[in-house]
């Protein structure tokens, strides 16, 4: 029986809508992302899965939910998927189907960042290392051998969704998926291969068949049907190529990251809530924060000098706690924003242009009106007459009106409670005051003495194309030199002379120890030089270069360098003459590591993990491993170990890295400021920064996970030299809470938990200062401290109407009145 085409794809999709009973149709036009023919105003946040454990996932989840966000976004990290070529580890805080699935239990859509270049301050920008050394590859460009890797390992996990249905067109939570990543802000240094590999990635990706939308972030040329999209602080001035692509946001930066020697970033809850209000205010229907929690570089994960914490200034701090008030402030805009969806995404749009960067927008249907009215002055408050009615906007700042008549939200008002973190001490019973401690030497015998090693060639190598690649942070370079008295060379005044791009350098003459060098953030290439005493005959010199992660931005990842380039040179005096002595193509040995971390010393289950010693506890002693036993503070808190008094070194807990650790290495003294952060005006990540001539960073992030009832050992590798005596673990809680909240609102209090026990501030009229300083103003009401006390002392939680008629009068005329608190947990 003949069967017409028509018959016959309507037949295939009753035939896939049977398969997939629970699939959801995702589509778009240019007027926002369509699920189930609705169209969304979708709020987004990036969570990455390697950053945090398993344990976390559900309350991170959770917690993202209960702020207002549809849906998680996560990139997909190759290099950790895939360490070794085509083997491959889906297991604990890499099982990304089971974190994919508890997006979906939680309710929340799922955006799929496959990249699989992720940038994303991790290592090597998340591309394997092993790509570096494959013959004839070039990296993220028209190139057979990389797109054949990059083909194998997106379909691994195109494939690894579509087998456990997880795409939204299969009834799963992926709603929609990222090939590449910013590639745009790289193409031209590929010329016209980078053109070629763009495109590519796009008919690449289209082949695969996920059935929902695909975007190119950061790729003004992506091809239809790729739908280009923005990342930045700001994007309401972002246009998409196309008519038909909606207007989406998929990197707001709701802080920074932090490098070793780098200042803590601030990015304010007015200015973060003022750049997404504008974004809607100008048409955008999908809005991602990165990051929502930015979470730990474990392990060896971080990128070129980026801390361990990545912390982000995110709504959920590292810990995933809520950080007050940016998670507050922001569920307030969430769910005004979510109440005008279908206003938002359906209703003609008018705008008044009012002067001085003041304007009105009105996006109105038949049934309903919304507006925005925003003033994008850095300085000045400004006053409009809308529809009859006048309406002050504060600079830097929108109002929201749902209705186009009453203000029902400003970026600028912050209405929730700002809490301040406390460490306390750990508090498990019948733990020590202080911490008893193990110790045994790192061996470096064979290498800085004898210039042993595994590979020998007679050049000098960089780190990441030779034997190391990434199997370590250390390589050593070790060479000999023969030296007479009656070398030319030879003096009393010799100098070793070492160019290097490694990021630290400790150099050893004859197993004497000259000294270290290191670059700072952005700035990797620095010369050694030191005196040295050689001695005639044989002299070895050793070189210990250590990596603090690859580079993870740019163009060019085949040629990036790293270690010892050279020249090594030794200079010496010959009368007035200079003699150089170029030792860069003498033989050299290499050996990759150092001996305890390839016999696992902080392994629990390692057979070299004997031969500790008790006595003669070394402090400031360079290459020490130390190890100690510690109780679990009590409790659920977040758990954090501090290490000041340490150098640098790596961390672990029951053979769990929490990841590399510098505390020696202060942030930089210039640029903090004791003074309020002002919001207003554009923000970069030189703006607000604090902790400046403090330990970049001091606490590191134990997860409860990590931890066992009863005994847990925590093993330390001291490469700087350090004393582990002031060594402590610590809970992260909220102290106290403070408000500022503004009349007609309704203000929450709590406590993460723990119930308030006093109030030390109450005022509602128009009281001063800030938190920990409030003080009264010229108004007001006088038994508002007794109201609070009677509403919220005892309690974990309270709810206070910010009115008089609740508060009582405060006698402040007709202007606008504030309750301040400041709460004690």
């Amino acid at each position: 029986m003949a069967i017409s085409k028509f018959a016959f794809c309507f037949c295939l999709s009753i035939a896939m809508l049977s398969l997939y009973a629970d699939a959801t149709e995702v589509s778009h036009d240019g007027r926002a992302i369509t699920i189930d023919g609705k169209r969304r105003l979708l709020l987004s946040g990036s969570i990455h899965y390697p950053r945090s454990t398993p344990g976390m996932w559900p309350d991170l989840i959770k917690k993202s939910k209960e702020g207002g966000l549809d849906a998680i976004e996560t990139y997909v990290f190759w290099n950790v998927h895939e360490p070794v070529r085509r083997q491959y580890d889906f297991t604990g805080n890499l099982d990304l189907v089971r974190f994919l699935k508890t997006v979906q239990d939680e309710g929340l859509y799922a955006v799929l960042r496959i990249g699989p270049y992720v940038c994303a301050e991790w290592n090597y920008g998340g591309l394997p290392v092993w790509l570096h050394n494959l013959p004839g590859c070039e990296i993220r460009t028209a190139n057979d051998v990389y797109m054949s890797e990059m083909k194998n390992f997106t379909t691994l996990i195109v494939d690894m969704m579509k087998k456990e249905k997880l795409f939204a067109s299969q009834g799963g939570p992926i709603i929609i998926a990222q090939i590449e990543n910013e590639y745009g802000n790289v193409q031209s240094h590929y010329g016209d291969a980078g053109k070629a590999y763009m495109n590519w990635c796009s008919n690449f990706a289209q082949s695969l068949d996920i059935g929902v939308p695909w975007i190119m972030c950061q790729q003004s040329d992506a091809p239809q049907p790729m739908i280009n999209t923005c990342n930045g602080w700001y994007c309401d001035n972002f246009k998409p190529n196309n008519d038909n692509s909606p207007k989406m946001w998929t990197e707001n930066w709701t802080g920074w990251f932090k490098s070793w020697g780098g200042k803590d970033p601030l990015r304010t809850a007015e200015d973060l809530a003022y750049s997404v209000a504008r974004f809607f205010q100008t048409g955008g229907t999908f809005q991602n924060y990165y990051m929502y929690h930015g979470g730990t570089n474990f392990g060896r994960t971080a990128a070129a000098y980026i801390t361990t914490t990545y912390d982000y200034d995110a709504p959920l701090d590292e810990y995933g706690n809520l950080n007050q008030p940016k998670w507050g402030h922001l569920k307030q805009l969430h769910e005004i924003l979510k109440s005008m969806e279908y206003t938002l995404t359906h209703g003609n749009i008018t705008t008044i242009d009012f002067g001085n960067s003041v304007s009105a927008t009105m996006y109105a249907t038949n049934d309903s009106a919304s507006c925005f009215f925003g003033n994008a002055n850095s300085t000045t408050d400004h006053t409009i007459t809308f529809q009859g009615n006048k309406y002050t906007i504060p600079a830097w700042s929108v109002s929201i009106l749902p209705d186009c008549k009453t203000e029902g939200y400003n970026t600028a008002k912050v209405n929730t409670q700002t809490s301040v973190k406390v460490k306390m001490v750990n508090k498990a019973e019948d733990e020590p005051e202080s911490l008893g401690w193990l110790w045994r030497p790192e061996n470096i015998d064979d290498t800085r003495l004898q210039g042993k090693g595994e590979v020998t060639a007679n050049k000098l190598m960089d780190q990441i194309r030779s034997v190391a690649a990434d199997a370590s942070d250390y390589l050593w370079y070790m060479t000999s030199v023969h030296l007479n008295k009656d070398d030319p060379i030879w003096s009393g005044n010799m100098t070793l002379k070492v160019n290097a791009t490694g990021f630290i350098l400790h150099v050893y003459a004859n197993g004497e120890y000259l000294g270290s060098e290191w670059a700072k953030y952005n700035d990797y290439n620095y010369v050694f030089e030191k005196n040295v005493k050689l001695n005639p005959g044989k002299n070895v010199i050793s070189l210990l270069s250590a990596t603090v992660g690859f580079p993870n931005y740019g163009g060019g990842f085949e040629v990036i360098n790293t270690g010892v380039p050279g020249p090594v040179v030794l200079v010496g005096q010959n009368g007035d003459e200079m003699v150089i002595k170029d030792l860069s193509a003498h033989k050299w040995s290499y050996e990759v590591g150092l001996h305890g971390l390839k016999n696992q010393l902080f392994s629990t289950d390692s057979r070299y993990a004997a031969k500790w010693s008790a006595e003669n506890l070394p402090i400031n002693r360079m290459m020490t491993w130390y190890k100690t036993t510690f109780k679990a503070p009590l409790g659920t808190d977040p758990v954090v170990v501090d290490l000041q008094g340490l150098g640098k070194g790596h961390a672990w807990v029951n053979g769990n890295s929490l990841g590399r650790y510098w505390p020696s290495y202060l942030a930089e003294e210039d640029g903090c400021s004791l003074e309020t952060c002002d919001y207003r005006g554009s923000y970069d990540n030189n703006k607000c920064v604090f902790n400046c001539g403090k330990p970049t960073q001091r606490w590191y992030h134990v997860p409860r996970s990590f931890m066992q009832d009863g005994q847990n050992t925590l093993v330390l590798f001291e490469e700087f030299g350090g004393n582990p005596s002031l060594v402590n673990f610590q809970t992260v809680t909220t102290g106290t809470v403070c408000a500022n909240a503004y009349e007609k609102h309704t203000l929450e209090l709590e406590c993460q938990g723990r119930p308030i026990s006093s109030i030390k501030f109450a005022s509602f009229g128009n009281p001063q200062g800030r938190c920990g300083s409030f003080e009264k103003g010229s108004c007001d009401a006088k038994n508002v401290l007794s109201v609070i006390q009677n509403e919220c002392v005892g309690k974990e939680k309270c709810s206070i109407d910010v009115s008089e008629s609740k508060l009582g009068s405060a006698n402040c005329g007709a202007s606008v009145k504030r309750l301040a608190v400041e709460a004690v947990c």
